[in-house]
């Protein structure tokens, strides 16, 4: 991993001495897949590199998280798949549903990455904000793994929260283009976590939960209708729920340029969407802990410079209200 090099002026002017927020990784982030395979991997390592490339990263550098521990999993997911993940004998069609070869390095990397969400959380209530650099395997339910996602980080983390004490409501505000079904589907039954998914109505999954608000949007919705999409919503929800912690699935496959996304968000777009969502809900006295979602295209360097629009303009909500 690079050292800092402190150029983040080239993106946050006057960024020198700000104050920044936690950011969350993890070597095990990073895993070996076959040439050519779907799935960006490396995109978060290169992100991590990006962010101290510009700066971003607070002095001590990144928290490390633990790894997600059995008792965590097993709180979400059902003991037996949790078991079969682990212990690598997990059903080839359940693999296959999936969408990646549940190898060791796989397998460490999602335990990791659900450990990142949770401190990310952590973090977040006890400084306002926090982000981490994976995380937002929303499609992953208690009894399976899909569409990438082995377990469901989000989830995990809301739970030990909730079963700790530490919250009592719980808002996740997902705005990657795929809907949160699995996190809609854990929490069919939980009052407690009320789940906003916004996606593109004609993309995966093809079986969809109901989120306890959706909204569907056409293919190529633009920065202007996305926006008020979100605007029409968000404010008046925050305000609702009156949540103790904002989970934010920031994903960037709404982009025009996403290969798996339908939507057409610029990149301009993207920060007016990462700012808004960040400032309504501090705004509001609501602590965001930030997580990647989706992005995919051919080149992982461009996918960890949309990725890291999210981390941009936390570091600028942070100044304003860490």
């Amino acid at each position: 991993m690079k050292t800092p090099t402190s150029t983040c002026e080239e993106r946050l002017p006057n960024c020198r001495g700000m104050r920044l927020p936690p950011i969350v990784h993890h070597p095990d982030y990073r895993a070996e897949l076959p040439e050519g395979h779907r799935f960006p991997i490396t995109k978060f390592e290169h992100l991590a590199e990006l962010l101290l490339d510009e700066g971003l990263v607070a002095e001590g550098g990144f928290h490390t998280p633990e790894p997600a521990t059995v008792d965590l999993l097993s709180a979400v997911h059902t003991p037996t798949y949790v078991r079969a993940v682990l212990e690598g004998t997990l059903d080839r069609a359940a693999e296959r549903r999936i969408g990646l070869p549940l190898k060791p390095d796989v397998v460490r990397r999602a335990r990791a990455a659900t450990g990142g969400t949770l401190l990310t959380a952590r973090l977040a209530l006890s400084g306002g904000i926090a982000c981490n650099t994976a995380g937002g395997s929303h499609h992953a339910a208690a009894d399976y793994g899909a569409g990438f996602c082995v377990f469901n980080d989000v989830a995990v983390a809301a739970r030990a929260l909730l079963d700790e004490g530490q919250v009592n409501r719980i808002l996740v505000v997902d705005l990657d283009t795929h809907q949160g079904d699995g996190t809609a589907f854990i929490f069919a039954e939980e009052p407690r976590v009320f789940t906003f998914s916004v996606q593109a109505a004609k993309n995966f999954p093809a079986r969809r939960a109901v989120s306890d608000l959706d909204v569907d949007l056409p293919d190529a919705t633009g920065d202007d209708a996305y926006l008020a999409a979100v605007a029409e919503h968000l404010p008046g929800l925050v305000d609702r729920v009156r949540p103790d912690l904002v989970f934010y699935n920031a994903g960037v496959d709404p982009h025009e340029g996403d290969r798996l996304g339908r939507l057409a968000l610029s990149d301009e777009g993207l920060s007016r969407r990462d700012a808004y969502v960040l400032e309504t809900c501090l705004s509001r006295g609501a602590p965001v802990a930030g997580v990647i979602g989706g992005g995919y295209g051919p080149d992982n360097r461009v996918l960890a410079q949309r990725h890291a629009t999210l981390h941009r303009e936390a570091a600028k909500a942070f100044e304003r209200h860490g």
